[in-house]
């Protein structure tokens, strides 16, 4: 069933890693008619669905790293059987900035090489990542080592270098086009819990990765972000932050000889309570206030006052993420050519959520409630009976010392689990992933200290708590 509230308009932004909508994929011809559907796969919830896993040690822009740099011009198009070390320069310019959003713009006319320094602060293993847009096709060495290999109309390829700290090794960046600047990131690789670390330095998730050192991506499985959560692409990794749908997909990818959708909807900071609250849900009374039901604000006021709405009401973030997801929904050949024809259904939906409940009693006592609620709207919002439901819970909070509001939430999202019997409408179609043995450290609230294993093993968990139901008869 189709809600009549306001379709929100939806702008995503998207990074020069995703190119668009659909980057670098153009085919819409094909007859897809005969094929399966393609399952799609709903994730929400709220800043830890949207995604905090790190990748990286923390891409930043160069600059006071680099010493003494100078740029080189020699005179011609640039030939890889020229030894430019051993060719007197048309001109040399020093710059005076290298790095930052604005540096010495370099003078043109050849082929152009950058010579200096670089002496980093830490001790550690790092990632050069010279150039900007036409500017990163170019061949960079640090130490004497190849860190970067770009060649027009080919992906960049890198290889990390381990560097000490305070220790000053010459770099050099000859560029293969008529595109140079001083632009360039610099990131650290091994940095313990991020990505990069698991998969290079302790062969974690090793799928994710080439053997030339690139990220991967699937081609069965697509992933499509809203509101926050944003991106359109192969899944895979493409910006510096994860979320479980990583994990989520390549069990979902693996598990179905159909394609696979992921559309993630969500927003940090947002409670089920209030933010999230399920449309039909009423006004309840407790301690002498009056607590708001779907679409009331603010979100209670005292017992028989008047109140004053906010310009936030009960159930908008419900609204808004879900009309998000049927905004792309409705438009699913236009949003994936390369499905054109084919037709999908809504497989089933994943729900990562409870921090901010945690902060309120009332809306902690009534997170079960709640809860129901929202499972039952999803399967009639979209007109999906049969949909398969995934709930994780809050990685901190343990079963044998739960207490409080945490203690609420966690018995309340266990309550839905098909296998509990309470709630016997559930049985065989509603799943709750216990993630207290999954984190890796720190709390919701500290978005797991960033750690990119909590996102990946909870959203690999999820996919298998997801093809489990599915295999349910």
């Amino acid at each position: 069933m189709r809600r009549l509230s306001t379709i929100i308009s939806i702008s995503v932004i998207a990074s020069f890693w995703t190119g668009g909508a659909n980057p670098g994929y153009t085919e819409d011809a094909r007859d897809n008619s005969n094929l399966k559907k393609v399952q799609v796969f709903i994730l929400s919830g709220q800043s830890n669905m949207v995604g905090a896993g790190k990748v990286t040690g923390g891409n930043s822009r160069w600059g006071s790293e680099f010493i003494d740099p100078e740029v080189s011009v020699y005179e011609g198009a640039y030939r890889a059987d020229t030894d430019y070390d051993a060719m007197p320069a048309v001109t040399t310019l020093k710059l005076e900035r290298f790095g930052g959003t604005q540096p010495t713009p370099y003078p043109g006319g050849g082929t152009q090489v950058t010579r200096g320094f670089v002496r980093v602060k830490d001790s550690g293993i790092y990632q050069f990542q010279p150039g900007y847009g036409g500017s990163m096709q170019n061949i960079m060495e640090v130490d004497g080592q190849e860190v970067h290999r770009m060649e027009p109309g080919q992906e960049a390829v890198r290889h990390d270098i381990k560097l000490t700290g305070g220790t000053k090794v010459p770099f050099k960046i000859t560029y293969l086009t008529d595109d140079a600047n001083g632009l360039g990131w610099i990131d650290r690789q091994d940095i313990p819990g991020t990505l990069a670390t698991l998969v290079k330095q302790q062969g974690k998730y090793r799928y994710l990765m080439n053997d030339k050192g690139q990220w991967t991506q699937r081609d069965d499985v697509w992933y499509r972000g809203v509101v926050t959560a944003a991106g359109s692409h192969w899944l895979g990794i493409k910006s510096g932050k994860i979320g479980p749908e990583l994990g989520f997909g390549k069990v979902l990818g693996d598990a179905l000889d159909a394609p696979v959708l992921i559309l993630k909807t969500s927003q940090g900071n947002r409670s089920l309570g209030w933010d999230f609250l399920p449309p039909g849900s009423e006004q309840y009374e407790a301690d002498g206030k009056i607590y708001a039901g779907y679409k009331d604000s603010p979100d209670s006021w005292e017992k028989g006052s008047t109140p004053k709405p906010i310009n936030w009401y009960a159930g908008k973030q419900y609204d808004d993420c879900f009309e998000a997801a049927h905004e792309v929904l409705d438009n699913f050949s236009q949003q994936f050519p390369h499905w054109k024809g084919r037709g999908y259904e809504i497989a089933g939906f994943g729900w990562w959520q409870g921090d901010k409940d945690r902060y309120n009693t009332e809306h902690a006592k009534r997170y079960e409630q709640n809860l129901v609620r929202l499972i039952q709207n999803l399967r009639q919002e979209f007109n999906a009976p049969e949909a398969k439901f995934v709930c994780a819970t809050l990685g901190q909070t343990e079963k044998e010392s739960a207490e409080g509001n945490e203690k609420l939430i966690l018995e309340a999202q266990l309550a839905v689990d098909g296998t509990s019997g309470k709630h016997p409408e559930f049985k065989g179609n509603t799943a709750t992933v216990y993630t207290h043995p999954l984190s890796q450290g720190g709390a919701s609230n500290s978005h797991y200290n960033g750690n990119a294993q909590t996102y990946m093993d909870v959203g690999t968990a999820m996919g298998e708590a997801m093809v489990q139901l599915l295999k349910v008869k």
